[in-house]
């Protein structure tokens, strides 16, 4: 009878966990990598989960440097700057990894390119200011 009450509040917590639209997060490195560049790559991807931005984008660029075809680090920088609040920059980079792997439904799946711009936290819905419709004023 004690068990009931438990149930409905830990269903009610686990629901409001796991809703919040689509988690969007950095890649690992395919198999086949150098060695060096897996590193850096992963480098990026602590300081992505540390939360640390600045840091993500500086490894993350780094790794483009050293391989400017690896889409999972342009991926990654896209997030990253996407984060940031760098969407127009970001865009460039999710559409190179794009270009860069036509096969990969992650990065296919990325806001620009599934029909959404504006970034992570842009709001679809919203009419531009440019609209001119919009009589926000």
């Amino acid at each position: 009878m004690l068990m009931w009450p438990v149930l409905v509040v830990l269903s009610l917590f686990l629901g409001c966990a796991t809703s919040g639209g689509p988690l969007v997060t950095v890649l690992a490195a395919p198999q086949g990598i150098k060695p060096d560049l897996a590193a850096q790559l992963e480098r990026g991807n602590s300081l992505f989960a540390a939360r640390d931005w600045p840091g993500a984008e500086q490894a993350f660029r780094q790794t483009i440097a050293s391989d400017g075809a690896f889409a999972e680090a342009h991926y990654n920088l896209a997030v990253t700057l996407d984060r940031m609040g760098r969407q127009a920059e970001a865009k460039k980079h999710y559409i190179e990894a794009a270009n860069l792997a036509p096969g990969n439904k992650v990065i296919w799946d990325s806001p620009p390119l599934r029909g959404r711009s504006g970034g992570l936290t842009h709001d679809v819905e919203r009419k531009s200011y440019q609209d001119p419709s919009y009589r926000g004023f």
